[in-house]
């Protein structure tokens, strides 16, 4: 099974949204199957076969995250971070502004949901290969 000093060593090489597709491709050579990133403290809990998993500590101090979502704004941020404009710290600064309470990355579907409190979906993307 992977572990997070494997996954730290692939999240290293991310320095823009740009960095994303080379980094899920890291992720599925660990095994790794997909990940929640909770928006307010940067956690993220990696999900891998036999219902393994891993939790990372808090990244940040916690976020303040808007009660209702702002699809539109948020896919502004979104196209600015995919485009090389925010590092991740600001990205997640955004999203919560905008009501993203956490994003789940499904590597089986290549899919990225981001979702409110609620864990209702506000975006859904694919992932690009």
């Amino acid at each position: 099974m992977f572990t997070l000093s494997q996954i730290q060593d692939a999240h290293d090489k991310v320095q823009t949204g740009e960095d994303f597709s080379t980094y899920i491709q890291d992720l599925i050579q660990l095994g790794v199957k997909g990940y929640d990133t909770i928006v307010t403290d940067g956690r993220i809990s990696y999900y891998g076969d036999n219902n393994y998993t891993t939790t990372t500590e808090a990244k940040y101090e916690t976020l303040a995250t808007a009660t209702i979502a702002n699809k539109e704004r948020f896919i502004e941020f979104l196209v600015m971070h995919q485009d090389g404009q925010t590092n991740y710290h600001t990205f997640c600064q955004h999203a919560a502004q905008c009501g993203i309470a956490k994003w789940r990355v499904d590597i089986i579907e290549m899919t990225c949901t981001y979702l409110d409190a609620a864990n209702n979906p506000i975006v859904i993307e694919k992932i690009p290969v």
